[in-house]
């Protein structure tokens, strides 16, 4: 069973910066895409990174400029570096991954609050 754990979220002030992590149950390689989403009470939510394997990246427009997705082959783990971050940011992030053959894993989610 494919697994991702998440860490790295918290409490921040506005204009701070936070990287989350995302580790993978065995290689990632073979993993096409891997990225974060992010929902909030009330809100609808929304793809905020996502990396191939290539390496190619796309982001959420209102996170672009300000965060960076990578992802590291050797320690299985994913990476979403976040900096000046805003109040709008607060939310819940999920990590993901579409390892092949399975489908789409999950993380349990990692919450980031900004506020002062």
């Amino acid at each position: 069973q494919e697994e991702l754990v998440e860490s790295g979220g918290g409490l921040v002030q506005p204009g701070g910066s936070l990287r989350l992590s995302c580790a993978a149950s065995r290689s990632i390689p073979m993993i096409q895409n891997m990225g974060w989403y992010r929902q909030a009470p009330g809100n609808q939510g929304g793809l905020v990174a996502r990396i191939s394997n290539t390496g190619s990246t796309q982001y959420g427009d209102s996170v672009k400029g300000r965060f960076t997705i990578s992802r590291d082959n050797i320690r299985n783990t994913a990476y979403l570096q976040m900096n000046n971050l805003k109040p709008e940011d607060t939310s819940r992030y999920y990590c993901y991954a579409d390892f092949p053959g399975t489908g789409r894993t999950w993380g349990q989610g990692t919450q980031v609050t900004v506020a002062s």
